[in-house]
């Protein structure tokens, strides 16, 4: 795969990246070890993990991982969602109930969704200098890392970032070498006054974008992307399924079938490589196929002039594609 400079962290890394959110979760260790491990031999040199991900377990599966690896990928975690709670609750409803789920995948979101509600920790970061080393030195030992390459404040808003201090804290971390580079990780919507009134904690941007959005402004931050697929895909290929006609006529306009799930999901990932071209694109995946699937579409320039395409015609159409879509 093509890589990148990792913005300001004087090192390069693969376009796509790797989205750790759905490690142990309904998998357990072994199953998320190898999942880790199918997305590097694909080629996957960048790992987006957060405290908070696999209620609270994830960035231990990725310093495991890391043992192996870590001279040639780069990583990136968060601070400003605590982990989980409860989480010895969750390692015994994963051992009785992953089995039931793989039998019965219907049950899967429903409950995934009981025990989101039942393991979010509410507390939330005061955004200081002193819970952020705190955090950032277990999220160091977790890892089995000595540093990190793009650390970034979960969920942050403008208003949260009032303390200097840690502004002056995460500059001494880039000058120490413990971390690379720093910013933030937030909302699309909460982009803008970030950038306003906090630009200087806004090195690295990391939000949505998806085929549905506009392109982005060029700024001086480096950018990572996530939600290119995901619940976007759901939405337009159910959108699609409703509007045939609308579904023909993109079709023959980008010479693919969008009826199709895997030309819809194609496109729709080149096109967020496509239109932005110097940031990480996130995908998270527990299906090997899909993960290779995601890679060779990095490198498929065949479908570059039809992702384009696709691109425009959502964004310039008057057919109301979405419910609440503005264009």
């Amino acid at each position: 795969m093509d890589k990148i400079p990792l913005g300001s962290t004087g090192r390069q890394t693969t376009r796509l990246g790797y989205g750790c959110s759905s490690l142990m979760g309904a998998m357990g260790r072994r199953e998320s070890l190898a999942i880790l491990e199918g997305a590097y031999d694909a080629g996957i040199r960048h790992f987006d993990v957060a405290p908070m991900y696999g209620y609270g377990e994830a960035e231990g599966c990725l310093g495991e991982f890391l043992t192996r690896h870590r001279s040639d990928i780069t990583i990136t975690t968060k601070y400003g969602i605590p982990p989980a709670k409860h989480s010895p609750l969750i390692k015994l409803a994963r051992r009785v109930v992953g089995p039931v789920i793989k039998t019965l995948p219907g049950l899967k979101q429903r409950l995934a969704r009981a025990a989101n509600a039942s393991t979010r920790n509410h507390e939330r970061a005061s955004f200081t200098a002193e819970q952020a080393q705190a955090s950032l030195e277990r999220s160091l030992t977790v890892l089995r890392t000595d540093y990190i390459d793009v650390w970034l404040l979960h969920e942050v808003e403008a208003v949260d970032l009032e303390d200097d201090g840690l502004l002056r804290f995460l500059e001494d971390q880039v000058a120490k070498g413990t971390i690379g580079t720093f910013g933030v990780g937030s909302e699309g919507v909460k982009v803008g006054s970030l950038l306003a009134q906090r630009r200087a904690y806004c090195r690295t941007l990391q939000f949505e974008w998806s085929v549905l959005d506009a392109p982005v402004s060029s700024s001086e931050s480096f950018r990572i992307h996530h939600r290119a697929l995901t619940a976007n895909f759901r939405a337009l290929r159910e959108a699609l399924t409703r509007q045939p006609g609308l579904c023909r006529r993109w079709s023959a306009s980008v010479g693919e079938d969008l009826s199709h799930s895997a030309s819809l999901a194609n496109l729709m990932l080149k096109a967020s490589l496509l239109m932005n071209p110097e940031s990480v694109i996130l995908f998270s995946s527990k299906n090997p196929r899909h993960i290779q699937a995601n890679v060779r579409v990095e490198g498929d320039s065949s479908i570059d002039s039809a992702a384009r395409k696709f691109h425009e015609l959502i964004r310039s159409d008057e057919t109301p594609l979405l419910p609440g879509n503005s264009r």
